[in-house]
């Protein structure tokens, strides 16, 4: 049997040793921690109240799925956040909670049509889902597998504080978990290799030197940077060359398609310069044989039947076939002529107003009785920034210029002020949300509005685009929606209003 150094797997097949621990890390939110004999050491934690869990309210359904008013609630936040990013001067209206919801609807049956059509059948769609899905799996087995024995002692912990005094103790422990799940996870794939019977099929190396060599060096068509593109993996390698098998296990191979694929998951920076030689292509051979046999042992198991696997794969397919529905529709569009940009831009000069910006500073609120609480203060002659130190959220925020693209909706509000006048209580996206605000008016500037010319034609095609493009996804949706039969509970969504803050 072909003889494999684990230790220099360490360097390179490892890359999944690494997302190993970080899931391990990211779970573990209270590792558990022995000490060299003495049992547990008890975690003192505040006390909390177990948080009873609330079954999801439905909005609407249609087909086998349902919008939960959650999703909706998220949706209607979303859609009120201006997306404007050629910073046009438009004016925004509020967002229609119904209308929003019509259009997760219409989404749900545009899926439901791709799944009905060849979508699933694309070549890169299905490639780029199948690889989702296979690191889907291969992190349930190792999480499965290992984590339960990802098992720090307090020992460890001092000992590597002993050895770097600068380490704090959280960072001491994960040093130690993140060297053991990289030892675990090479014990493991060792174990799997000799499990699996895998081989090396050393004759085949060299023809992998030389259609490399190839790839890199006279690529069929122009490119630029000086390495191999995921394109000629798949168009310049034959069926033939695709299926050279390199390696040999019970249940599965591993091919000189599966070798460029891991070749091609690195940043051209950091890919092995060494790829001419025979050594070169064993080492990168070590990393791509990796997934085949741990996807094996993950089938095996029959992980792949995993509920949630299924589900997430499920939301998954949904969201990559969505896009991919979305991007087609997208190719009826038209490029405008030279003649249609002017006449566009003749009709809508407001539109392309350039400059036109508030430069403000701002105390964001816990609520409106705060707001209200600061805004009082202020009027009776309180500095400012020492009321910001006081009561804002965000201490350490400073003065910015901000558009009408990216205050959409709550624009109108701030161009009422004047230079040095403080205003509000009024409203604001904060975070993923909408909050309270003061804002001081330090500077108003209505902008320019230009004559046309020739170097504003892309930023008005962009423009005259982007209507297009919303006009056809809502010409498709509105076919859908009548095609479809789906239900809206009205009851549901009634006093949904994202803006109706405390």
């Amino acid at each position: 049997m072909m003889k494999l150094s684990f230790n220099k797997l360490t360097l390179t097949l490892i890359g999944l040793s690494t997302i190993f621990s970080s899931l391990c890390l990211a779970r573990a939110q209270a590792p558990s921690v022995r000490t060299g004999g003495s049992g547990r050491i008890p975690r003192q934690r505040p006390a909390t109240i177990a948080k009873v869990q609330v079954p999801p309210v439905n909005v609407a359904s249609i087909n086998d799925y349902n919008i939960t008013k959650e999703e909706l609630e998220k949706r209607v936040m979303q859609e009120m956040r201006p997306f404007n990013y050629g910073n046009y001067n438009e004016e925004y209206k509020p967002v229609d909670v119904n209308a929003v919801l019509l259009k997760m609807i219409a989404e749900k049956a545009m899926i439901s049509e791709a799944r009905k059509g060849d979508y699933l059948k694309d070549e890169s769609l299905a490639s780029l889902i199948q690889r989702e899905r296979d690191k889907r799996l291969v992190n349930l087995l190792l999480m499965r597998t290992l984590q339960p024995r990802l098992v720090v002692t307090e020992a460890e912990i001092q000992q590597r504080m002993k050895a770097d005094p600068k380490l704090t103790r959280a960072r001491a422990e994960s040093t130690v978990k993140r060297a053991k799940a990289g030892m675990l996870f090479n014990q493991y794939f060792s174990h799997l290799y000799q499990k699996f019977n895998a081989k090396k099929v050393t004759e085949n190396f060299p023809l992998a030197v030389q259609i490399h060599q190839r790839l890199l060096t006279q690529p069929k068509k122009p490119r630029t940077g000086s390495f191999i593109r995921i394109s000629q993996t798949k168009e310049e390698l034959t069926p033939e060359e695709k299926n050279i098998v390199l390696v040999t296990f019970d249940k599965g191979k591993v091919t000189l398609k599966d070798w460029f694929d891991a070749l091609c998951e690195m940043a051209p920076p950091g890919r092995p310069k060494d790829l001419n030689t025979v050594k070169g292509v064993e080492r990168l051979l070590d990393r791509a044989l990796t997934k085949p046999i741990l996807l094996a042992e993950a089938l095996g198991q029959k992980l792949d039947t995993d509920k949630e696997l299924l589900q997430a794969m499920k939301e998954y397919e949904d969201k990559r076939l969505l896009s991919k529905v979305i991007s087609d529709k997208y190719k009826e569009i038209k490029q405008p002529t030279s003649e249609e940009i002017m006449i566009y831009f003749g009709k809508n000069r407001e539109i392309f107003r350039q400059g036109k910006k508030i430069k403000i500073d701002t105390i964001w609120c816990q609520d409106l009785k705060a707001a209200k609480q600061v805004k009082a203060e202020l009027d009776g002659g309180k500095d400012f920034e020492a009321t910001k130190q006081k009561y804002s959220l965000q201490k350490t925020t400073k003065p910015f210029d901000t558009y009408p693209s990216g205050e959409g909706l709550f624009w109108k509000d701030l161009w009422k002020g004047d230079p040095n006048d403080i205003i509000g209580p009024i409203k604001g996206f904060y975070r993923t949300g909408v909050n309270w605000r003061i804002v001081k008016i330090l500077e108003k500037s209505p902008g320019e509005l230009t004559g046309y010319s020739d170097k504003m034609d892309n930023r008005i095609k962009d423009k005259m685009m982007s209507e297009q493009r919303d006009a056809i996804l809502e010409k498709y949706r509105n076919e859908l929606l009548k095609k479809y039969t789906y239900k809206i509970y009205i009851d549901k969504i009634k006093g949904i209003d994202p803006l109706a803050i405390p």
